[in-house]
């Protein structure tokens, strides 16, 4: 895809100094920096940009900063540094947003449901932070419902996905026709192609609750990513963006 771009290589070592720092550290570097519901006691607003840095595996990061280099590198050529730098931090911002009201949802309504089965604050509060209830709740709540209350308010959100996917929608607007490869696919797909399917997936995955890639992927903060980025894409291709860089 070429050389890396200044901008991309200093996003790159941070998130690898921050990637070192967790398996140095440990537990309370992913408390700190995670992105949490924010009516948990762990949430933090700094937390709405240092989650970007964070990721929970060897290979989450891997495939971020790949991604990161091969298709940031040519649009932050296109966009120039600044603008760059505001459409990516936009874009995992907007990933943050739309990830937590999902979140909300979910948290609010399986606190309705919990009260209107007459479950006391007290004991919603128990569940929430030991993930313990009394088996009689589940004649008038589904365990399904109770797992997503559960797992919303108490599952952090890491990783640059969400800008990522902002990164993506900027390359299939930017360059439509080149060839992409995807992985168990040994045919060529068209980025006008290859990265609304993609997005589609994770909307498909989001929605039902299957995933086709693996649990623990937080599908709509890569689709929030995706819809702001192409949101920002489409205004500044309106408004000639190639004859506005903010270097």
């Amino acid at each position: 895809m070429g050389r890396m771009t200044d901008t991309v290589k200093v996003l790159l070592i941070i998130n690898v100094i921050f990637f070192v720092g967790t398996l140095t550290v440990g537990d309370y570097t992913y408390k700190l920096f995670s992105l949490w519901f924010f009516q948990n006691d762990n949430f933090g607003i700094w937390q709405i940009i240092t989650h970007m840095f964070m990721h929970g595996s060897f290979m989450h990061i891997l495939f971020n900063m790949y991604a990161l280099w091969a298709f940031g590198s040519p649009i932050e050529q296109m966009l120039g540094q600044k603008k760059f730098l505001f459409f990516y931090f936009s874009c995992g911002i907007g990933a943050a947003i739309i990830h937590s009201l999902v979140n909300y949802y979910h948290v609010q309504s399986g606190y309705n449901a919990l009260v209107e089965a007459g479950m006391n604050p007290e004991g919603i509060k128990q569940l929430l932070n030991t993930g313990q209830y009394s088996t009689a709740i589940l004649d008038s709540v589904s365990r399904e419902t109770l797992e997503s209350l559960y797992i919303s308010f108490n599952t952090p959100a890491v990783g640059a996905s969400g800008a990522i996917y902002g990164i993506l929608v900027a390359f299939g607007m930017l360059f439509p026709n080149v060839a992409l490869f995807l992985i168990f696919v040994p045919v060529p797909i068209k980025a006008k192609i290859f990265i609304p399917v993609l997005i589609a997936i994770d909307l498909f995955s989001g929605i039902t609750g299957y995933s086709l890639f693996g649990g623990g992927i937080a599908h709509f903060a890569h689709v929030g990513g995706a819809l702001f980025g192409f949101i920002m894409m489409w205004y500044w291709k309106k408004n000639q963006f190639n004859e506005n860089r903010w270097d």
